[in-house]
C-alpha cells in the first residue's frame, strides 16, 4: 500500500530490470512523470507497439493512473498514446502503447521518455438504472452541435 510523507500520499515505484529508468518530472509544477522506454524497437508509420517501460507502481488510494502522450512526440512526430488507463490495484509492468500518425517511421531507444504517467482521484458513483432521464436544452444533440 502507498505510504505517506508527511501525511501526502506517494507514488511508489519498483524497477523489474537494471533496463528501467525512475520516472521524473520535467518541472516542479509538470502535472505528470515522464515514462521510459526500457528497449529499442520502431514504431512504424501508420502502426502501433507496445512499449515496455520495467517499472511497476503502486498508486496512492483513491487514485488511477492515466498514460498520457508528451505534447513534443505529437507535435513533431505524430506520436500518441493509446488504452492509458492503470488500476490502482495494477501491479504488473507499466507498458506503453504508441501510435504513429507521422510520415515516417518513428525510432524508440532505451531511456528515451516515451509517455507521462499522471495521478488522478477516481470518482466512481454507484449505477443507477432507470426508465427516463431529465430533459435538457441540448437533448441528443452532438458531434458538433454547440459548434464547430
Amino acid at each position: 500500500m502507498a505510504t505517506a510523507i508527511h501525511d501526502q500520499p506517494v507514488l511508489r515505484f519498483r524497477k523489474v530490470s537494471n533496463l528501467a529508468c525512475t520516472p521524473t518530472r520535467g518541472s516542479e509544477l509538470a502535472a505528470g512523470y515522464d515514462l521510459y522506454s526500457s528497449v529499442d524497437c520502431v514504431v512504424k508509420v501508420g502502426g502501433r507497439t507496445l512499449i515496455n517501460t520495467d517499472i511497476q507502481i503502486a498508486l496512492p488510494p483513491g487514485c488511477y493512473g492515466r498514460i498520457a502522450p508528451r505534447s513534443g512526440l505529437a507535435l513533431k512526430h505524430g506520436i500518441d498514446v493509446g488504452a492509458g488507463v492503470v488500476d490502482q490495484d495494477y501491479r504488473g509492468n507499466i507498458m506503453v502503447v504508441l501510435f504513429n500518425f507521422g510520415d515516417e517511421d518513428f525510432h524508440v531507444k532505451r531511456g528515451d521518455r516515451i509517455a507521462q504517467l499522471i495521478c488522478e482521484r477516481i470518482f466512481t458513483p454507484p449505477l443507477e438504472e432507470c426508465q427516463t432521464l431529465d430533459e435538457t436544452k441540448r437533448g441528443a444533440n452532438g458531434y458538433g452541435s454547440t459548434g464547430v
